[in-house]
């Protein structure tokens, strides 16, 4: 017999038997707590600029990432609160314009609305496109706020959101399995107990 490797089924089982003697208000509290820390994490890592995880100066949107996660599996309410309430903690750690409220709460409803009209499944080549595409949408929203505030001509306007919008939506779709799949896993252990 050889030694088995953690990631094997019966470790899983082994921490899902344990999951599983918790109390059912344990489990929701750990669940919280977890979902909580993980968008924490996300949160301490749009603040922070570590080496090769940027080109251009410009770092994959976690934030964004987190919320694609979470909008999958919620309802349209849950995804659009969710939504706003990322908007409003990105809005505190940047300045408050252009405001990243309403496009982070547009995101979760599109999030939502794609997953619950099955237009894509939940594989993860799925998952990165979405993030991908979402990124785009939401750097085109924020670059149609800065246009709307003037200051700018649409001429630099476009070519900022090209080089912008192209290398973080690039970014956080490489990124994107970091955050969708340990959190996809726990959450699925949560629905199987």
């Amino acid at each position: 017999m050889g030694v088995r490797s953690p990631a094997t089924p019966a470790v899983r089982g082994g921490i899902m038997l344990k999951l599983s003697r918790l109390s059912a208000r344990s489990r929701f509290i750990l669940n919280i707590l977890v979902t909580v820390a993980s968008l924490l994490l996300c949160t301490f890592l749009s603040l922070m600029r570590l080496p090769g995880m940027e080109i251009l100066g410009i770092a994959p949107n976690w934030l964004l990432i987190w919320l694609v996660s979470w909008s999958l599996n919620r309802s349209c309410l849950d995804s659009v609160v969710a939504g706003l309430a990322i908007g409003a903690i990105q809005d505190s750690l940047t300045s408050n314009y252009p405001s990243h409220i309403m496009v982070f709460g547009l995101i979760g409803f599109l999030t939502s609305r794609l997953h619950r009209q099955r237009y894509l499944k939940e594989e993860l080549i799925a998952v990165v496109l979405i993030v991908f595409v979402m990124t785009l949408i939401a750097n085109g929203a924020i670059a149609f706020q800065y246009y709307l505030q003037g200051g700018k001509n649409l001429a630099d306007l476009w070519l900022d959101y090209q080089r912008i919008g192209l290398t973080s939506a690039l970014l956080s779709s490489l990124w994107t399995p970091l955050v969708y799949y340990p959190l996809q896993q726990w959450w699925r252990q949560f629905s199987d107990l």
